[in-house]
């Protein structure tokens, strides 16, 4: 059984004891609300049969994203600017699906 999952604006495919690196999110553990449930030849995607669907996760630790560098230079005006960033994520593992 695996689901889709929706946190910090991205999607993702999951099945339990996965892990995976999410943007930040609070406390000890975490509830996602699945967009889309599979269970063999079972399929659920409509918010009727979603309704009591959840995903449970646990908080395993913290890690940060690659460094991206960025400059901007603007032609006979003598302006540069450099910038950088590095995203910071929650890992998690799936501890369980629920088909409610």
């Amino acid at each position: 059984m695996y689901a889709v999952v929706k946190t910090g604006g991205k999607q993702y495919r999951v099945a339990e004891g996965q892990r995976l690196d999410v943007e930040r999110v609070p406390g000890e553990t975490v509830t996602l609300q699945p967009i889309l449930l599979v269970d063999g030849a079972d399929v659920r995607s409509t918010p009727a049969q979603l309704s009591g669907a959840s995903v449970t996760a646990r908080v395993v630790g913290e890690a940060k994203g690659p460094k991206i560098n960025g400059f901007v230079y603007k032609n006979k005006t003598n302006y540069r600017r450099r910038w950088g960033h590095r995203q910071h994520y929650t890992t998690i593992e799936i501890t369980g699906i629920s088909k409610g």
